[in-house]
């Protein structure tokens, strides 16, 4: 059971690793500069990706999906996840001298047909100012 937990969790956070791949590419194609990738605080949580789009500092969450089934990624967005991108956000831009930046959060949906062997997108959304 324990095993079975732990390759569960693995496949998930590989599976997420696998959408943020996707969605960084889609930034860089669609004129954003990445700054940050994964960017961790201890235990308060991460920002997905740290980018920058034109006058905007943008915190981006991405959220990978095989189906809309349950709804679409962005909702899975809960206000307990904003509040702590948020938080985090704060904390980078004081790090970095950034308190001055127009700042945006954004949610990149990747929509995605998995099998054993591939990962083939479906569908990319970026909704900018998300929250």
């Amino acid at each position: 059971m324990v095993k079975e937990m732990v390759q569960k969790n693995s496949n998930k956070r590989s599976f997420g690793n696998a959408g943020e791949k996707i969605a960084i590419d889609f930034l860089i194609k669609n004129g954003y500069s990445i700054l940050a990738h994964s960017y961790r605080v201890g235990r308060l949580g991460e920002i997905d990706i740290i980018a920058r789009e034109n006058e905007y500092l943008c915190f981006i969450e991405v959220k990978a999906r095989s189906s809309t089934l349950f709804g679409t990624p962005s909702e899975a967005v809960s206000r307990k996840k904003q509040a702590t991108i948020i938080k985090l956000a704060q904390i980078y831009m004081s790090n970095n001298a950034l308190s001055d930046s127009n700042v945006r959060f954004d949610v990149v949906e990747v929509i995605v047909n998995k099998s054993k062997e591939t990962t083939n997108v479906k569908e990319i959304n970026l909704i900018r100012n998300a929250f």
